[in-house]
C-alpha cells in the first residue's frame, strides 16, 4: 500500500470514529407546542439556541393534532399543550415521562372583532344577533372547547336569556383546528367576531382586531401542561429546554405576550393528572 493510500485510509477511520461524537454534538431537539403559543415559544427558542447552542425544532400546531403525531409514531422531546384533556391522554398512554410534566402557565378567553366590526357587536350580548357571523376552534381543540365553556356560564348569567348559547351556536359560521385560524379569520373581517385567547391580541393584532372583555365571573382559566416524552433521546437536553421556559427569562417572554407563566419552582407545578 501506498503512503498516500495510508494516509488516506487513516483519515476515513478518523472520520469514521468522530462521526458518532459529531453527530450527538449535532442532535436536534425536537419540541410540539400548542398553536398560541407560537410567537412567544418561537422567541423562546431562539434565546435557547443562543444560549447553549443547541438546534431547536418547533412544530406549531392544534393541541388536538400534536397528540394525535405523537399518538401514530411522531418524534417529539418536548410537548407543551394547551389544556389538560390532550396532555393527560399522551400520559395515560405511556407517552410522556410522567415526573416531567408541570403546569406551564394560565391563559383567559375574549371575544374579538375586525377593526371596522361589520357586525357592530358591542358587547357579549350582540354575538346573539341573528344573522352575525362568528368563528370558534371545534370542540376537540382547547380554545374551542374553552370557548363552549364561556358560553355555558353565559347563558347561565341573569342578564342573559336562557337560549343565548342556542342563538351564539347558531351564528358560527366555521370551527377551526387552531385558535391561530380563528384570529385570522376575524382580522381578515371573514367573520365578525371569534373567541381567542387574550394572549392572541398581540401588539401586531391590536391594529386589526378589538377586543371584548368576558368578565372574570364567566371566563374559564385555560391551563396549559409542558413535558418530556417518554421516548427522548435526548432527555437531559429537553428538560434543560423546559427550565429556560420556565425561568425568569423564559416568563418574561411568555408575560410579554400575555401568558400568566407559572414561573420555575412554583406550588403550581404539579403533573397534569392532579391538576384541577
Amino acid at each position: 500500500m501506498t503512503e498516500g493510500c495510508i494516509r488516506a485510509a487513516l483519515i476515513a477511520a478518523m472520520i469514521l470514529v468522530l462521526m458518532p461524537a459529531f453527530a450527538e454534538e449535532q442532535d436536534e431537539l425536537t419540541v410540539f407546542v400548542a398553536a398560541s403559543l407560537t410567537g412567544a415559544f418561537g422567541e423562546i427558542g431562539d434565546l435557547y439556541q443562543n444560549a447553549t447552542g443547541e438546534t431547536v425544532i418547533q412544530n406549531f400546531d392544534g393541541s388536538q393534532m400534536l397528540r394525535t403525531q405523537i399518538e401514530n409514531g411522531a418524534y417529539a422531546d418536548v410537548f407543551a399543550s394547551a389544556n389538560k384533556k390532550h396532555m393527560d391522554a399522551l400520559m395515560a398512554e405511556g407517552l410522556m415521562d410522567n415526573s416531567s410534566v408541570i403546569t406551564l402557565l394560565t391563559n383567559r378567553m375574549a371575544v374579538i372583532v375586525p377593526k371596522s366590526n361589520p357586525g357592530e357587536i358591542n358587547d357579549l350580548a350582540d354575538l346573539a344577533k341573528p344573522g352575525i357571523k362568528i368563528v370558534i376552534g371545534n370542540s376537540e381543540v382547547p380554545v374551542g372547547n374553552y370557548a363552549r365553556q364561556v358560553l355555558d356560564k353565559l347563558a347561565a348569567d341573569p342578564g342573559l336569556r336562557e337560549e343565548y348559547k342556542t342563538k351564539v351556536l347558531d351564528n358560527i359560521v366555521s370551527e377551526e383546528t387552531t385558535v391561530s385560524l380563528v384570529v385570522s379569520k376575524v382580522a381578515l373581517g371573514e367573520a365578525d367576531a371569534g373567541f381567542a385567547y387574550v394572549s392572541d391580541v398581540t401588539p401586531l393584532m391590536r391594529s386589526e382586531v378589538d377586543v371584548i372583555e368576558i368578565p372574570d365571573e364567566n371566563n374559564v382559566v385555560a391551563q396549559y401542561f409542558i413535558g418530556v416524552l417518554r421516548e427522548s433521546e435526548h432527555p437531559e437536553k429537553a428538560q434543560s429546554f423546559i427550565d429556560f421556559v420556565m425561568s425568569s427569562q423564559g416568563s418574561e417572554v411568555l408575560a410579554r405576550y400575555g401568558f400568566a407563566p407559572v414561573g420555575a419552582g412554583a406550588s403550581a407545578n404539579a403533573p397534569a393528572s392532579a391538576a384541577a
